[in-house]
């Protein structure tokens, strides 16, 4: 009789839980419809056996759990499955190291993004190591404010610092490290933005680090901008639609209401967003004002333009329109790292990697001016090398980047531009002439440099940038020489000591095939902790706590490696 109770009970709950169904829309992911259905028919009392699984299936009516417990075990609750990683990053080769006498010039385009130190947080803080593509050491070293001296009132947009030391990673080599500095901007002098938000609202977009936490970033941002501002919203999945004409930040709750009526679902047609983002932003193109389209987005384009070279070549054309492009990227496990660098340094634009709202806050809020306003275009760096000085020399990241050496004075050639208050570092590693370091043997027939044509310099810098919406650029140049060299690491600024221990951190994550024997993550930690400063905000102090997680998450690694912890 107990059991039979039982199952009646169970047969009834199974029916009140029946007696609504909701039905999803295809395309958009919202909910379309709710109404009672009539519910089904118990089972014969007869089917015993079925009457017995509707009380395994059963665990919402009373008592039900503590039954099953005295007929059967319980049944095993499994985890729902990981997600598929299908991250998409683009294959990197590391710079090689070159042989001054044959190529005495490096020439690349600078960075200023910091998607992949947001994106390798993310990864330490899952307790794995980040796929060695997704670490752009230049990346990971422009993340942080190096607090160079401002350039003088009335001069170029940036200041520039260089610096040279002994090298912490292999004993006889020495670091030569650029630093460029941006203007500031005052908050009540900058221009007025013309903003055209693409927001992706595939399905990819539904989980809570992508379109939710895209929604909070906004609203963030808005809080920064100027009531004259204007906002517009441009959305895609299966197709592109106008969500909100363009709107000055003075009607916040009309934006705010905007981004919440926005919901995730269907196919990605990212090409004919972005075809309509611009279309917009050119119908708004305001003279004397930044307007840029901010695409926020996981990167799973599929529908429409979807061809990275397409979308490369459309977004190339776009940028003679003088629209700026902005790249934020979200989430993980579908996340297309390599679409998205691609289209951002494409288009004049900046590629930013949102984890958390803390980085939200930085990006769109502490860093506004700087992902916001440009005050150079197209800068590009050139280094001749002395061979009389330095035999051997190697960039530290930027593959990416590299340039032709005819580049350089091509002003048609697209480069990265700088925005307001922001800093651009470079790295080098040297061999000096005559070191036993020195990892490529000369040329027996090679033209030995003349004794009387090194003036003392060890390299020779040149920059080109081009004033926003110009076409034609300026030139700047620097000697780097004796007065720019110090005797030690200790004896280095606190941003050159800094940033050498981030470069460090990235090579490690590469593999750590550039490093000596003696570096390790203890010397990565010992030589940040000494440079942290002020920290105001806590992202060396963050940045010390990674490479412990990276320790760790490296040594869990080495476990797992073929005759390793046997």
């Amino acid at each position: 009789m107990r059991l039979r109770g039982l199952i009646l009970a169970s047969v009834a709950a199974t029916a009140l839980l029946a007696g609504c169904t909701t039905e999803v829309g295809e395309t958009d992911g919202t909910v379309v419809d709710a109404k009672p259905s009539t519910p089904p028919p118990p089972p014969p009392m007869a089917e015993s056996e079925r009457a017995l699984q509707g009380v395994v299936a059963t665990r919402s009516a009373k008592h039900s759990r503590q039954e099953m417990g005295r007929i059967m075990p319980a049944p095993v609750i499994m985890a729902p499955p990981e997600p598929e990683f299908r991250d998409q990053y683009e294959d990197i080769e590391a710079n090689p190291v070159r042989l001054t006498s044959e190529e005495p010039v490096s020439t690349f385009s600078i960075d200023v993004d910091t998607a992949s130190y947001a994106n390798v947080r993310r990864f330490l803080k899952s307790g794995s190591l980040p796929p060695k593509d997704a670490v752009r050491i230049e990346e990971l070293i422009n993340y942080f404010d190096y607090a160079y001296p401002q350039p003088k009132p009335g001069s170029d947009p940036f200041a520039t610092q260089m610096t040279m030391m002994p090298s912490p990673f292999n004993a006889g080599r020495d670091l030569i490290q650029i630093g460029i500095q941006g203007r500031d901007i005052d908050r009540d002098a900058r221009p007025p933005i013309n903003l055209t938000l693409l927001v992706d609202v595939s399905g990819s977009m539904h989980s809570e680090d992508k379109l939710p936490l895209a929604r909070q970033a906004m609203k963030l941002m808005l809080e920064e901008m100027a009531p004259t501002d204007t906002v517009a919203i441009v959305v895609y999945a299966g197709a592109a639609g106008e969500v909100l004409a363009p709107t000055p930040v003075s009607d916040k709750r009309k934006i705010v209401a905007a981004l919440e009526n926005l919901r995730a679902g269907g196919s990605t047609a990212g090409g004919e967003g972005l075809r309509l983002a611009y279309s917009l932003a050119e119908q708004g193109l305001k003279k004397g004002a930044v307007n840029r389209v901010m695409l926020l987005t996981d990167g799973d384009f599929n529908v429409g333009i979807s061809d990275p070279e397409q979308l490369e070549d459309f977004v190339s054309r776009k940028r003679e329109t003088g629209i700026y492009l902005s790249v934020l990227g979200f989430g993980r496990g579908n996340y297309n790292d390599a679409m998205m660098q691609k289209i951002s340094q494409t288009g004049n634009g900046t590629a930013a990697y949102i984890d958390t709202l803390s980085e939200a806050r930085k990006v769109l809020a502490d860093d506004l001016s700087g992902n916001i306003f440009p005050i150079a275009d197209d800068v590009k760096i050139q280094v001749e090398f002395n061979p009389a000085r330095i035999s051997e020399y190697r960039l530290i990241g930027y593959e990416t980047r590299m340039l032709e050496r005819a580049d350089f004075n091509n002003d048609k050639v697209d480069a990265g531009d700088i925005g307001a208050g922001i800093s651009v570092t470079a790295i080098y590693e040297v061999t000096p002439t005559g070191s036993d370091a020195a990892q490529i043997d000369p040329l027996r027939y090679g033209e030995a440099a003349k004794a009387g044509s090194t003036q003392g310099e060890y390299a020779f810098v040149k920059l080109r940038y081009k004033a926003p919406g110009a076409e034609t650029s300026k030139l700047l140049t620097y000697a780097v020489t004796d007065t720019n060299r110090v005797a030690s690491v200790d004896k280095a600024p606190e941003w050159a000591r800094f940033a050498t221990a981030v470069a460090g951190f990235g090579e490690m994550l590469k593999g750590g095939e550039a490093l000596g024997t003696g570096f390790g993550w203890e010397a990565i930690r010992k030589l940040g902790s000494g440079a942290k400063g002020k920290d105001k905000f806590g992202y060396r102090a963050e940045f010390i706590e990674l490479t412990r997680l990276a320790e760790t998450a490296d040594a869990q690694a080495a476990l797992n490696r073929p005759g390793q912890g046997e």
